[in-house]
Formats: C-alpha cells, sequence, structure tokens
C-alpha cells in the first residue's frame, strides 16, 4: 500500500488550516502522511497547524517565500511515494485519493473533480466539462487552453518518480504558478486519466489568494507562466492546434493584464502574431462583451470595466479585514 503525501503550502491562513488538514486526515485511504509548511505568515497559521501535529502530520516553517517555494520544501520533506497537492484553504472529499489510486501508474497523471465554493463546501458547484475523460497530454492542454478550462491543484494526484522528472516548482512564478509547473508535469506523463468522483472543494472569495492579486509582480509572474508553457507545447508538437492553443494562451494573459504593463501586454501580443494565427485569437467573454467589443473593441471595453473591478477587489478586501 503507497504511502500518499498531501503537501499543504500555507500562508495566513489561520482561519482555513485547520480543515484542510482534517479533510487529510479523514481520507478512506488510511495510509496518508500531511506536511503542512508555513511560508512566514504573519497570521496564527503555524500556531495553528501545530496543534494538529502527529505522527501523520509534520509542520514545518520557513520566511515568506511564496507559494511554490513551500511547495518545493514540503515535497522535500515527504516520504510517500504518490503526491497530492493541497492549498491551505481548500478541501479534498474523503474518497478522493482512494479513486484515484486505482487507477494511479508510475507514468499516468490522474485528475477529478473540482468544484468552487463560497463559504459553505455543501454547496460547491461540480460543473462537467471537456476535461473530464481520458486524455493524451497534448491533447490535455490544447483542450484546456483553448476552451478556457483549468484543473484546480488538488485535483491532480501523481507518483512522485514523475513529478521529479519534470522538475521543481519554478520559484519565480506567484500567479500562474500551478500552469507553468503542471504544463512540465503533463509533458512528461504518458497519459492523464479522470477519475469520477475525486472531488476537491475549492474556496473563491478569499482575497488573500494570488489570483485575486493585480500587483506589477503578479503580471510579470503571468507573462513568465504564459510564455514557458506555450514555449514547451509548441517544442513538443508544433501544429495547427498546437499553435491555437499557445495564441489562446497567451490572449488569457493579455486580456487578463491590460491595460497594465503594457510591455509585457505588447510582448505576448507579438508571440501570437508570430504564430500566424488566422483569424487570430479573441478574449473570451459574455455575450454583453462580444457585443461592445465588436463596437469598441475589447480594449476599450476592458479599459471601461477596469475601475469595477479594482473597487470589487478593494471593498473584498476591507470585508475580509473587518
Amino acid at each position: 500500500m503507497p504511502l500518499v503525501s498531501i503537501l499543504i503550502p500555507a500562508f495566513n491562513a489561520a482561519r482555513w488550516v485547520g480543515a484542510a488538514i482534517e479533510s487529510a486526515l479523514t481520507q478512506t485511504w488510511r495510509e496518508v502522511e500531511v506536511i503542512v509548511v508555513d511560508d512566514g505568515s504573519r497570521d496564527d497559521t503555524l500556531a495553528v497547524a501545530r496543534r494538529h501535529a502527529s505522527e501523520r502530520v509534520r509542520v514545518f516553517s520557513q520566511p515568506n517565500r511564496g507559494a511554490a517555494a513551500a511547495r518545493n520544501r514540503a515535497l522535500l520533506e515527504a516520504r510517500g511515494t504518490v503526491i497530492q497537492y493541497l492549498d491551505a484553504d481548500d478541501l479534498l472529499a474523503p474518497e478522493k485519493i482512494a479513486r484515484q489510486l486505482e487507477r494511479l501508474e508510475p507514468d499516468v497523471l490522474c485528475s477529478g473533480q473540482w468544484g468552487p465554493f463560497y463559504g459553505d463546501p455543501a454547496r460547491a458547484r461540480f460543473t462537467p466539462d471537456a476535461l473530464q475523460r481520458d486524455l493524451d497530454p497534448v491533447e490535455w492542454l490544447v483542450t484546456a487552453w483553448t476552451g478556457g478550462l483549468m484543473m484546480q491543484p488538488a485535483a491532480w494526484l501523481a507518483h512522485r518518480e514523475l513529478l521529479e522528472r519534470a522538475g521543481p516548482w519554478d520559484e519565480r512564478l506567484t500567479l500562474d504558478d500551478d500552469g507553468e509547473y503542471f504544463t512540465r508535469v503533463l509533458l512528461r506523463s504518458r497519459e492523464v486519466r479522470f477519475c469520477a468522483g475525486a472531488r476537491v472543494f475549492y474556496r473563491v472569495g478569499n482575497t488573500a489568494s494570488l489570483s485575486w492579486r493585480g500587483s506589477a509582480a503578479a503580471v510579470r509572474s503571468h507573462h513568465l507562466s504564459a510564455t514557458l508553457s506555450t514555449e514547451r507545447l509548441l517544442a513538443r508538437e508544433n501544429s495547427p492546434r498546437t499553435r491555437q492553443a499557445a495564441g489562446a494562451k497567451l490572449m488569457s494573459f493579455v486580456y487578463a493584464s491590460y491595460p497594465t504593463e503594457k510591455p509585457l501586454v505588447a510582448d505576448g501580443e507579438r508571440r501570437i502574431q508570430a504564430l500566424g494565427l488566422s483569424p487570430p485569437p479573441v478574449p473570451r467573454g459574455g455575450p454583453l462583451f462580444r457585443v461592445l467589443s465588436r463596437v469598441l473593441g475589447w480594449k476599450r471595453v476592458k479599459s471601461l470595466r477596469q475601475p469595477y473591478y479594482q473597487a470589487k477587489v478593494r471593498i473584498s478586501r476591507m470585508l475580509e479585514r473587518a
């Protein structure tokens, strides 16, 4: 029976890390250990994690270096042959790991279902999409990038030797560090196997999450992640389908970052042009966005929406501190 190491990087997650640890310990697959790495939290995260310390839960701390560094430290400390990543504000369903172990092989990457929730995990929404099937790794990336889809990091399960062949998390990255990392893991794998019922509960509305950060550093990280990921896919297969996927991946960066950090946005646009796509990719959006973009152009529409999103983040952060 393989030992599964559940790796939890934690930063200012005192409100949630206890529940994350409990979801790891209540797995129906009993051969698990939990590794928590506190990444220089300024709240009581370390104290909460240490209250759960036991033979099955080991807790480490380090100065703040980012989630990628905390995950690398956790993997270094892990003893298991199978690795499960889990963010400190997310939760695993009890049978998540057991269901995936039924299909896991050393060169296979197992995916699962993930559902976002706000407040109550019982209200998480698990929506079927085109990634919920067995796929060749290149086909998985093409499907995800062209469809604007993603796999939450905790939804994966992998043998340690596969992760080690892919290399460590890139500690230069903050935003989309998981996108770059799992692109490498995918391209090292033989197959992606989807495991129905292997569920992860993904907390949304946490303004401490990196996904809420629009800083210059986050934009630089997103640019580097998109650049590295697309270069690696095209190095594996340079074809119409992979160029289209790379264009969509780069466009997601361009749209998310415009109108800030304009030199990086311009670099992303140059990379898209170099792919020679016809028609060129356009940002994804709802019906109103598409209508307004046809009239005003998507950049104008995005500029008009920017103050609204900035105000939304400021209000959410004030509510979090209240």
